[in-house]
């Protein structure tokens, strides 16, 4: 077992780090696309997305797409190319495992199933909480993965439970056969090779704003210090 980092490169040959920045180019021509804008231009679509343009044009040259001279890119066309892109054309079976606060706000989350995902079973190992109701949904023992695997082709398993359970219910997922997985957990995980965890850490990401908010206030606050 190994602890598992992104590869440089995914299997589409495409750079992860413009893997990682595909759907925040696709949130905005989203908004575009509400908006009624049928195109934009690199240096627009770079500044909403907080890139410089040179990166946007070199990330979408990966997709195949250049964009049109003194037309810029079609909002609807570019959000579909990313779409295919990041496999949202077709509805990923999601299961969410841990009826906590976090997993039954997941389980209550309106966006999966506009985003390309599908969430098929809400899971639990606590028998008080097997066969409640949350979100409309019946939680379902943790000993139904395999069948959730074979039967409703379940692809990616979301980890919103506690952390000293979190590798235990990662083996449980990998072992019935799920190579995807969302880890709110704040623990890393140790899986096989053929699977790709992704992190979701809430109090790292908070630690890293807490760290501008005393840099705005004090800028001498994050000066090195000589003992």
């Amino acid at each position: 077992m190994t602890i598992v980092s992104a590869a440089v490169v995914s299997p589409r040959g495409i750079p992860e780090a413009t893997v990682a920045r595909l759907p925040g180019y696709l949130r905005c021509l989203t908004t575009y696309a509400d908006d009624g804008i049928a195109s934009v231009s690199s240096e627009e679509l770079a500044a909403v997305a907080g890139v410089s343009p040179a990166k946007l044009r070199k990330d979408l040259s990966h997709l195949g797409s250049y964009g049109t001279r003194g037309v810029g890119y079609e909002v609807d066309r570019l959000a579909y190319e990313i779409s295919v892109a990041l496999g949202l054309t077709q509805d990923w079976p999601v299961a969410i495992v841990g009826m906590g606060n976090l997993g039954r706000a997941l389980a209550a989350y309106s966006g999966f199933g506009t985003r390309g995902f599908r969430v098929v079973a809400l899971l639990d190992r606590d028998p008080e909480v097997i066969g409640t109701t949350v979100a409309g949904r019946r939680v379902r023992p943790m000993s139904d993965l395999p069948e959730l695997v074979s039967g409703e082709g379940l692809a990616i398993g979301v980890i919103a439970t506690p952390s000293d359970s979190a590798q235990e219910v990662c083996d449980q997922l990998t072992g019935a056969g799920v190579c995807s997985i969302l880890n709110f957990a704040p623990r890393p995980l140790a899986v096989p090779e053929d699977v790709v965890v992704r992190k979701v850490d809430l109090s790292t990401e908070l630690q890293i704003l807490a760290f501008h908010e005393q840099r705005k206030s004090s800028p001498a606050a994050t000066k090195a210090v000589t003992p």
